[in-house]
C-alpha cells in the first residue's frame, strides 16, 4: 500500500494506491472518492459490542468500512476528515498501542487491530467520552486534528487545555483539574485542564471545535 497525505495542512486528505489483494479500513464516511472497481464492505467498528460503545459512549461511528482491491491492477482511494485541519500517520511496529480521543481516528491498514476500552469519569468530565479507541498491531494508522497537530514527547507531567489532546500512548495517565483556583480558572477562560503524567508520546491539535461553537453561539443565536 502507498500513501501521500496532500493538501495540509488545513484541508488534508489521504491519497492511497491499493495494490492487487491489499484492503484498508476506515471509518464510516471517510471516503471521498474511489476507483469504481474497488470492493467495500461494511462491518460493526471492532465488533458488535464494541461498536456500540463507540457509537454511543465513544462519540465514533457504529460501523468501518472495509476497501478491498479484488483486480489485478492498482486502484485508487481518497479518504478525508470532517473537520477542516490536518491528517497524520503513526506507523505502529511491534506491538505498539496508541489511543485517540472521540473523532480523531480515520483508518488503518491491516496488521492493525481496533478495541474500545474504559477511560473513566476523568476522560467524561473533560469532555473526551467515557470509552476511548485504541489501536495496537503492525501498520498504519491515520487520523484527523481540528487545525495543525504537533507531536511531543513528554517525561513526567504536562497540562493541556481540554479538547486538545488528539491521541496518546496507553502510559499517559489523563487527571483533569482546573488552570488555577476556582475565582482564577473562571475569571481566567481556561476553565478545565487536562493534567497528563507518565512517559510517551502525545498528540495535540491547536484548534478546539467546542471553543468554535462557544464563539459561534452568541453570534448566531
Amino acid at each position: 500500500m502507498k500513501y501521500e497525505i496532500r493538501y495540509k495542512p488545513a484541508f488534508a486528505a489521504i491519497f492511497v494506491t491499493l495494490s492487487p489483494g491489499e484492503s484498508m479500513t476506515a471509518e464510516a464516511g471517510a471516503m471521498t472518492s474511489m476507483d469504481a472497481q474497488l470492493s467495500m464492505k461494511t462491518k460493526f467498528s471492532g465488533g458488535f459490542f464494541s461498536g456500540l460503545l463507540k457509537k454511543f459512549f465513544g462519540g465514533e461511528s457504529l460501523f468501518v468500512n472495509v476497501f478491498t482491491n479484488q483486480t489485478k491492477r492498482t486502484l485508487n482511494l481518497v479518504l478525508t476528515q470532517s473537520a477542516i485541519g490536518d491528517i497524520g500517520c503513526i506507523e505502529l511496529r511491534g506491538e505498539r498501542e496508541i489511543c485517540f480521543q472521540p473523532g480523531a481516528y480515520i483508518a488503518h491498514s491491516p496488521g492493525v487491530k481496533m478495541s474500545v476500552q474504559w477511560a473513566g469519569f476523568k476522560s467524561w468530565l473533560s469532555g473526551e467520552g467515557l470509552f476511548k479507541l485504541k489501536l495496537k498491531g503492525n501498520g498504519q494508522v491515520f487520523f484527523g486534528a481540528y487545525g495543525g497537530i504537533t507531536k511531543k514527547r513528554i517525561n513526567g507531567e504536562f497540562i493541556v487545555d481540554t479538547s486538545h489532546l488528539v491521541a496518546y500512548e496507553p502510559g499517559i495517565k489523563m487527571n483533569i483539574g482546573m488552570a488555577g483556583g476556582l475565582i482564577g480558572s473562571v475569571t481566567s477562560g481556561e476553565g478545565l485542564i487536562n493534567r497528563l503524567s507518565g512517559e510517551g508520546e502525545i498528540y495535540l491539535q491547536s484548534r478546539s471545535i467546542g471553543g468554535l461553537v462557544k464563539y459561534l453561539r452568541p453570534k448566531v443565536f
